[in-house]
């Protein structure tokens, strides 16, 4: 409805500033005497006038002769009018007008008479004649009407430019009705998708650092061993709550998003070459859940421009759609990693590719308006040339399973490599794992951009290519064990 009240606003302006539409003059030529329209039927009266202030349309014709020294007639009158005027007289009727080439046909009508001048004549309901370009303007009114074209003086032989134009009050009301009703319901459908992403991530539980890091907080988790002053081996004497244990000894990440792909030890050799058929049920939910993304995420601008804080539902969700973009990517030709075929879920699984985004308590306000485009901009050209060309930012998963923009134009760097391990994987039925870390490099810095102009984190990506299949650690936490007692 949006786009159709578009169109007819811009209709409506295209008017132009004399109101009408109108169509390019061509030239009709016949040896008769006369050019005729086809019987043309108007309807009830009420497609004439609404009764309400304006009409649903003006007809207008324009008509010039080729020969600038005679004149020319136009006319519109009812057809039983006309035909009683052209009796026994030889006119040639249109039957079929094509613009692109241009060409008409027309009913050659036969007869012997030479008609009267047309100016003459009184039952024409609008007429005009002279030299130059005559011009009639009707307003259709119930009834069977018919056109004539003929010289002013009733001769054989016409040569004339014509051109109609049509003009409608109609348009604007009908523009302005469309948008309307298209607004709320593109109102009312951006409301159920929120709703419907706010509940979908109530039901994921909240993001971790992944399963090393896993754990029910507050359960009583053993300390590990540590060395005595003696050298012998002791536990712990006290258990530690699991968050407090975990923070101790977990390494500090490079960054708070975690994309990891585990490599199967064994591939199939052709597989690769048909995922992108069977990944396409993927690809139809992935095209909605990353609409429903593109509206969450402006939600939850505005979220955090007035409050600071990022709706917990709704990052759940769009870390949820990035988790599931990124195992139909590890699937298919992002990375070609596993042949187990990928879940229908946003939560995590034990699939062998995982992605995680850690939940910020604070937002910086002022970053959510220059984050996702002026500060991204270095990122975005080095993507360009990992991913291709296009806004990569945009959606890390495109139409054929790859990660980058939807509309990625040209070669990419990360689509050579695939290319390259699927045909080494053809030959050998080997996957080269320096090949696959590279894979996983190029992958995890764009999943961090993502990350970053998504507005999930205000951390600026690292200029990193960090490889392999696991988050790499900057520095291990210093490790804390509870006191024993001797």
């Amino acid at each position: 409805m949006l786009s159709g009240g578009t169109a007819l606003a811009v209709a409506t302006a295209a008017q132009g500033n004399d109101g009408y539409f109108t169509s390019q003059a061509e030239t009709f030529t016949v040896d008769s005497s006369a050019i005729t329209s086809p019987n043309f039927d108007v309807g009830m009266d009420f497609m004439v006038s609404t009764g309400v202030g304006f009409d649903i349309a003006t007809l207008r014709l324009q008509a010039s002769n080729v020969a600038t020294d005679r004149d020319v007639f136009i006319g519109i009158a009812p057809r039983a009018d006309v035909d009683a005027y052209l009796a026994d007289v030889n006119y040639s009727e249109l039957r079929d007008v094509q613009t692109t080439p241009f060409r008409v046909d027309y009913l050659d009508v036969p007869g012997t008479q030479a008609p009267a001048a047309p100016a003459e004549q009184t039952f024409w309901t609008e007429s005009a004649a002279g030299a130059g370009t005559q011009e009639i303007i009707w307003k259709p009114a119930a009834g069977d009407w018919s056109v004539v074209v003929m010289n002013a003086d009733a001769t054989p032989g016409i040569a004339v430019n014509l051109a109609g134009g049509v003009h409608t009050d109609l348009l604007g009301p009908i523009s302005v009705g469309l948008l309307l009703a298209g607004g709320i319901l593109f109102l009312l459908g951006v409301l159920l998708v929120v709703l419907g992403a706010i509940g979908l991530g109530r039901r994921l539980t909240p993001t971790s650092r992944g399963p090393g890091a896993r754990g029910d907080a507050g359960a009583p988790v053993q300390p590990p061993a540590f060395a005595r002053a003696d050298g012998t081996v002791a536990a712990a004497a006290t258990a530690l709550p699991a968050s407090i244990l975990v923070a101790s000894i977990s390494p500090k990440p490079v960054y708070p998003a975690a994309l990891t792909g585990h490599l199967d030890p064994v591939l199939s050799r052709g597989l690769w070459l048909i995922k992108w058929l069977l990944a396409v049920p993927h690809f139809v939910l992935l095209a909605g859940l990353w609409f429903a993304f593109l509206v969450t995420t402006v939600v939850a601008a505005f979220a955090i421009l007035f409050t600071g804080r990022y709706p917990r539902s709704i990052f759940h969700f769009n870390v949820g759609v990035l988790r599931w973009s990124w195992r139909v990517s590890f699937y298919a030709y992002s990375a070609l990693g596993t042949d187990r075929y990928p879940p229908f879920t946003l939560a995590r699984t034990d699939y062998p590719a995982d992605f995680d985004v850690e939940y910020p308590e604070r937002l910086s306000r002022g970053l959510v308006l220059v984050k996702s485009w002026l500060l991204a901009i270095p990122h975005l050209v080095v993507l360009t040339v990992f991913v291709g060309g296009g806004a990569a930012w945009a959606n890390p998963w495109r139409g054929d399973g790859g990660t980058g923009a939807g509309g990625t134009d040209g070669v990419s760097l990360l689509g050579i490599l695939v290319v390259v391990a699927g045909v080494i994987l053809l030959f050998t039925s080997q996957y080269q794992r320096p090949l696959f870390n590279v894979i996983m490099g190029v992958n995890r810095w764009v999943f961090r951009v993502v990350t970053y102009t998504a507005l999930l984190r205000d951390e600026y990506p690292p200029f990193r290519l960090d490889q392999g299949s696991t988050e790499p650690a900057i520095e291990p936490a210093a490790e804390t064990f509870a006191r024993s007692t001797p």
